[in-house]
């Protein structure tokens, strides 16, 4: 079978499905391909259910940290309702809610697995051993994600070991869990499991989060502790083994062996290229997209005056973040929108049509314990680009609402300004409930809001917003308020 439309998009999750509804809602026939469920990763294995997992012991946390509530407290954790609600959010994994939108709004959906085949043209491989090529008439975008990568440790392919997907996805509760990273799901994964119960054993080869700002990490690290998680930094595995009884025992570098129920890798992600047919367009399989800033793919074979293939969210390796790739398909929707109907392309970076992603200040929340947020550059990364700087540093709880919200509150807030510009470029924040902070630090950076500006930027008393006042007076008054 063959077939002829404007658009194709390889990838059915959060990413191709903006994508493509971006792309419908100007006019354009497109088809998406997918060959799991629709919705992706984010909706069944990753974002949502991770989230859902998190909130039940989070929330039992913060109302014993409050006189009152804590007293009305009589029992412990009821993992089997958080489980259900997770199944709830996930629905049950089945995606006919989300075909069922695809029909409703006119988007085309091809099951099976999808690889190019030359220019514009999009071999669909179906379960059924049958297959269908689609030609496309102005784009190709490659919205395909990532996989986890397991790292070559001597005999841990073997061990059957979790990835974030079985993480995500349990069914029983293993007594205990040994996982294998130090970053974002990682720390997720840990303080989910510590909530649950299980005793958790982190091994990070440097510090946790070593991506952000040093306080987060050591914050996160004693809230892992508090929980009853064993971290250990500096620890590396040489050799996993599941024994006949089921047990994990992984030996590390120093020695000495944990010993657990499942073990979780969680050292990174892989495009997911491999076998997506990019050697017939002379690209190399398995290596991440290389993009300009209007998301087109480089060193496409005969594609340099006639652009037609596109690449958004993780597979890009921009930023791989559920909402930073919302943000790019939008931005390669419109484009390719414009292109194919020959309305001018918005070249403005402000525009919301815009045909260009700027990734100078990607937002990052990280749900452990305490949460962890941050936008923009870190203190390191703007010194070492040669920026002159300036940084205001205070404790969470130098904001009244800080202490009212919980007692023994603690935390941190930072924010990195460029001299020269007068306006903030790095945001971070750690402590209770502080992802509610991140937007208006990201608008700030995003709209390049002046410092002095701020002062007239009222927080309201008692919030814990009000930390940007104490942010304000640690850098002192303008001269044009003293």
């Amino acid at each position: 079978m063959q077939r002829e439309v404007d658009v194709v998009v390889l990838g059915a999750g959060p990413v191709g499905e903006n994508v493509a509804d971006r792309v419908r809602a100007a006019g354009l026939e497109v088809v998406v391909v997918e060959h799991e469920l629709v919705g992706g990763e984010c909706s069944y294995w990753a974002c949502v259910p991770s989230k859902v997992l998190l909130r039940s012991a989070a929330a039992l946390r913060a109302a014993r940290r409050v006189p009152g509530a804590a007293e009305a407290i009589t029992g412990d954790l009821d993992v089997g309702a958080v489980l259900r609600r997770r199944d709830y959010w996930v629905s049950d994994w089945s995606d006919d809610g989300a075909t069922g939108w695809l029909d409703e709004v006119g988007i085309g959906l091809e099951r099976g697995h999808g690889r190019l085949d030359g220019p514009r043209r999009v071999v669909v491989e179906r379960a059924d051993g049958s297959s269908v090529t689609l030609t496309a008439r102005h784009a190709v975008v490659v919205a395909t994600g990532s996989d986890p990568v397991v790292p070559p440790i001597p005999g841990l392919a073997e061990a059957s070991p979790w990835t974030s997907r079985e993480a995500t996805s349990v069914q029983q509760v293993p007594g205990r869990l040994a996982i294998i990273g130090g970053g974002v799901v990682a720390c997720e994964m840990a303080t989910v499991y510590a909530g649950f119960g299980t005793e958790v054993t982190v091994l990070a080869r440097s510090g946790l989060l070593g991506r952000m700002e040093p306080f987060v990490g050591e914050a996160v690290t004693a809230g892992l502790r508090e929980l009853g998680a064993t971290v250990r930094t500096s620890a590396s595995p040489v050799r996993v083994e599941r024994g006949e009884s089921g047990e994990v025992v992984l030996t590390l570098d120093d020695g000495s062996s944990v010993t657990a129920d499942e073990v979780l890798v969680a050292t990174g992600r892989k495009p997911r290229t491999d076998a997506a047919g990019m050697e017939s367009i002379g690209l190399e399989p398995g290596d991440w997209l290389e993009v300009d800033d209007t998301l087109r793919v480089a060193g496409v074979d005969g594609a340099d005056d006639a652009p037609w293939l596109y690449a958004a969210g993780d597979v890009n390796h921009r930023a791989l973040l559920t909402h930073q790739g919302k943000y790019q398909a939008r931005a390669v929707g419109d484009l390719v929108a414009a292109r194919a109907t020959g309305r001018p392309v918005d070249t403005s970076p402000w525009g919301p049509h815009a045909a260009t992603a700027d990734h100078g200040a990607v937002p990052q929340v990280v749900f452990a314990e305490p949460e962890a947020v941050q936008v923009g550059a870190t203190e390191a990364e703007a010194r070492d680009a040669g920026r002159d700087i300036r940084i205001a540093e205070v404790p969470l709880e130098s904001a009244s609402g800080t202490g009212i919200r919980a007692d023994g509150a603690e935390g941190r807030a930072k924010l990195v300004i460029d001299v020269e510009q007068g306006t903030i470029i790095g945001a971070t924040f750690v402590g209770q409930d502080v992802a509610e902070l991140l937007h208006a630090a990201t608008i700030a950076i995003v709209a390049e809001v002046p410092v002095d500006r701020l002062w007239h930027a009222v927080p309201s008393f008692p919030t814990v917003s009000e930390v940007w006042l104490r942010l304000l007076e640690a850098l002192g008054r303008p001269e044009a308020h003293a």
